[in-house]
């Protein structure tokens, strides 16, 4: 999806927020639940961008007007490199209902946790600020 990557690409968090649906469901590459809600997930968003370094999109794969589109990327984080991939699903209306991210090596994999994890109440808090705005 066009939109989400440039949106991405630019550090722009707000425009990525407004291309998710309300009701949108993150899978998380090192959690085993789903977070369900535009809020938790904008913030979980927010929270990535703050721990990946040299973040850099490098193919995107997807039909033009297709619902289902996946986003290849490389990324830095407390030292690893890793790389990964975003798969989108898109509602009728177009908004992003389904983003489920996936990361390799599995030692990449465990220091993103470990950054996430030390920044999981602070994301905690920006969902819960988003949800009662």
């Amino acid at each position: 999806m066009r939109a989400f990557r440039e949106a991405v690409e630019a550090g722009d968090l707000d425009a990525v927020e407004r291309l998710l649906a309300e009701n949108v469901v993150f899978t998380s590459p090192v959690a085993f639940r789903p977070y369900p809600g535009k809020a938790i997930t904008a913030a979980i968003l927010r929270g990535v961008s703050r721990v990946f370094e040299d973040f850099r999109y490098e193919r995107e794969i997807g039909a033009p007007g297709s619902r289902d589109h996946a986003l290849v990327f490389t990324a830095r984080v407390g030292g690893r490199e890793l790389q990964g991939c975003d798969f989108l699903h898109l509602d009728e209306d177009g908004l992003i209902d389904e983003l489920t991210v996936m990361v390799r090596p599995l030692s990449a994999a465990q220091e993103l946790a470990a950054a996430m994890g030390a920044q999981f109440e602070r994301i905690a808090q920006e969902a819960q600020a988003a949800g009662s705005a």
